[in-house]
């Protein structure tokens, strides 16, 4: 009896140990993930304070003249130039001018050659992108000589760096690295006054300034990145050479996927400047609706690297916070955005006998003021009943006509899935495709889109 008793007792006290054993053990792993989880975290957080540290920053926004902030949404205006050397102004390394394929520094100037205005939504609604064709003639602001001065509007940064330079020189400053960083400080401010005034006095947040070995770098940071075209087509000029459909291309590919604006293979396919803007904002697209996907924002590894090739070849103003701009861009990471190029009403020449895009200023401030403030959405019964638009009505292209008339461009077709002819490769991941014919009309985000 006294035996079973304390049979039964020792059998109470092994399993109570065996209890406290696994609590114990379970303690311990969640202890592990915690800290893990608390690591990462920190690492994360770690990371993004580096960037935002480590990034250079400029001044220039504080010497343009803009109207003041009306409201709590954000406009950054993102800059990518085509200078084929750094943000100090030195040479790049040979391995990443080959892997650029655009020449060496003695190729380029100071064009901004992509401008883009991200609007993003103080209450988290859908963000806007609007692309600005860089050959748009129009009146550049900063410009020695005043008012008048006419251009394509990516020249405006260039011009006004030359000019500034030229002057610090002529005054006796050094030809160093400050009076270099001066010059570009005022073709900075060129250009972001230049791009508000021609948009409608649109106030502008933030900017972002990024080179072409800054894009390469992001590029090889996230590569392979998944596109997709709607024809195969070729380029000697930029190195392209891509199939038709869905498919993945590495950094070296993503530089000619983005400056590919002619088909050097078939001279009936009409590829434009305008079709290259489309491939632009495609491409950011792709990116968003990758890193998505691959809940990249988690894998430690992977965001560092972004995060590193980011910060060392960008520039942003002094007031930019890259963790602030982070947690307000959740609509922009979620897909949630939608990409306008702005309409031309023709091609022309300039003066100096170089090939323009032709502008109506009322049309693109109309155009802008729509896609920032779009008008309520009428109820079905108030729009049954409503009449035409009384002259001068904004409105938002791709509602319209074509490209060369004084009226906003058509929304091109969309499809749920690839067109026949482009077939995917076998490597290539399922991705739900929306075809866009042309660079008009909006291009949204949330999927891969296919284009020329």
């Amino acid at each position: 009896m006294n035996q079973g008793i304390m049979n039964l007792d020792e059998q109470l006290n092994r399993r109570n140990s065996q209890r406290r054993r696994r609590r114990r053990i379970t303690l311990s792993v969640l202890a592990v993930v915690v800290a893990a989880a608390l690591i990462a975290v920190g690492f994360v957080v770690v990371s993004l304070v580096n960037a935002n540290n480590n990034v250079l920053r400029s001044g220039a926004l504080a010497a343009v003249h803009q109207v003041p902030k009306l409201g709590k949404d954000t406009n950054i205006l993102v800059m990518g130039l085509d200078s084929r050397v750094d943000e100090m102004g030195q040479p790049l390394s040979p391995e990443l001018y080959d892997a650029l394929d655009a020449g060496d520094q003695s190729v380029g100037g100071y064009n901004a050659n992509v401008l883009m205005l991200i609007h993003i939504p103080a209450d988290g609604t859908k963000a806007t992108a609007i692309s600005i064709p860089r050959d748009d003639y129009v009146e550049l602001s900063g410009i020695p000589g005043g008012s008048g001065t006419y251009g394509k509007i990516k020249e405006a940064y260039g011009d006004a760096l030359s000019a500034e330079q030229t002057a610090l020189l002529a005054a006796g400053m050094p030809n160093d690295n400050t009076t270099y960083q001066q010059a570009r400080d005022a073709g900075r401010a060129s250009e972001i006054e230049t791009v508000s005034t021609f948009l409608g006095n649109v106030h502008v947040d933030n900017f972002v300034e990024v080179t072409m070995a800054a894009f390469y770098e992001v590029a090889q940071a996230v590569a392979p990145i998944t596109v997709c075209t709607l024809n195969a087509t070729k380029d000697t000029y930029s190195g392209a050479n891509f199939m038709a459909g869905l498919q993945q291309i590495d950094a070296k590919q993503a530089m000619a996927y983005v400056r590919q604006r002619r088909d050097t293979s078939d001279p009936s396919y009409a590829f434009s400047d305008l079709d290259r803007e489309r491939r632009q904002q495609a491409f950011v697209v792709d990116v968003i609706h990758q890193l998505k996907q691959a809940g990249t924002f988690t894998n430690i590894p992977k965001m560092e690297a972004v995060l590193n090739a980011v910060s060392s070849n960008i520039v942003v103003n002094n007031g930019l916070n890259l963790i602030t701009l982070i947690q307000q861009a959740t609509s922009i990471t979620g897909g949630n955005i939608t990409f306008t190029t702005l309409p031309i009403t023709g091609f022309g020449t300039a003066p100096n006998g170089e090939s323009i895009n032709l502008v109506d200023v009322a049309q693109v401030q109309a155009t802008v003021q729509q896609l920032l403030a779009p008008a309520p959405v009428a109820s079905p019964t108030a729009a049954a009943g409503a009449k035409a638009a009384a002259p001068g009505t904004p409105t938002v292209q791709g509602t319209t006509a074509s490209p060369g008339t004084a009226s906003a461009a058509p929304a091109p077709s969309a499809s749920p899935s690839v067109p026949a002819k482009a077939t995917a490769p076998a490597k290539a991941p399922a991705e739900a495709t929306t075809t866009y014919s042309d660079w008009t009309g909006s291009l949204a985000g949330g999927s891969i889109p296919c284009v020329k």
